[in-house]
Parts: structure tokens; C-alpha cells; sequence
């Protein structure tokens, strides 16, 4: 393979010279848009094909976290109620599940009590 003259292909993100226009700036006058995307006035979006996941929402009403690997009762407690106090809650509510509260594990499933 002989070496290329660095001249040749240049690569360049100028717009062509060859072009016919002498405008530079793109053309989007045949750009439109879509009436189409909004409801019609006074109706409302349609949504019953949209599911749910019943694993979000334990028969308790609260809802549930997934631990992550690093996670701590504490930790969990301050990220789901801003106060880190509240793992004692988290504890009692997983009681059936969680022996030693220093002692969860990643992908284990919490119910989180809701805020009292």
C-alpha cells in the first residue's frame, strides 16, 4: 500500500462548494407539523392499554424497593422518607423476611411502610 498524499479526501464538515446554492444555511421551509400529536379539545388521551406492575404495589397499599448491592436499612430509609431514622419502619414491616437488620440482601424484595 503506498502512502496517500494528506491532500487527498480531505475531510471537511464545511458544506460543499459544488452545491448550485450559494445559502449555507439549511433549508426547512417544507418542514410541517402535526395537528395530529394533541387530542382533540375536550378529550382526554387515551390509556387503557397502559398496565401496571403488581409487583410495586404490595397488598399492604405501600410500596416496594429492590436492595441494590451497598445498600443499608438506613440508606434506604433516607433516599424513600429524607430521614434515615426511619429504617426501623422498613425493619418491622420486613420482619417475616429480615432476621438481622444489618443483614440484607442485593434483589431482595422490601415492603416500604408508607409515611406516617
Amino acid at each position: 500500500m503506498s502512502p496517500q498524499d494528506p491532500n487527498d479526501n480531505e475531510l471537511s464538515l464545511k458544506p460543499s462548494s459544488s452545491g448550485t446554492s450559494s445559502n449555507t444555511s439549511p433549508d426547512f421551509s417544507d418542514v410541517q407539523g402535526h395537528a395530529d400529536t394533541v387530542p382533540a379539545a375536550g378529550r382526554s388521551p387515551e390509556f387503557a392499554d397502559v398496565q401496571g406492575h403488581a409487583d410495586t404495589v404490595p397488598a399492604g397499599g405501600g410500596q416496594t424497593y429492590t436492595v441494590q448491592k451497598g445498600d443499608t436499612l438506613s440508606a434506604i430509609a433516607q433516599h424513600q422518607y429524607g430521614k434515615a431514622s426511619r429504617w426501623h419502619a422498613i425493619f418491622e414491616a420486613n420482619r417475616d423476611q429480615i432476621d438481622d437488620p444489618d443483614k440484607i440482601r442485593p434483589g431482595q424484595v422490601l415492603n416500604l411502610p408508607p409515611q406516617a
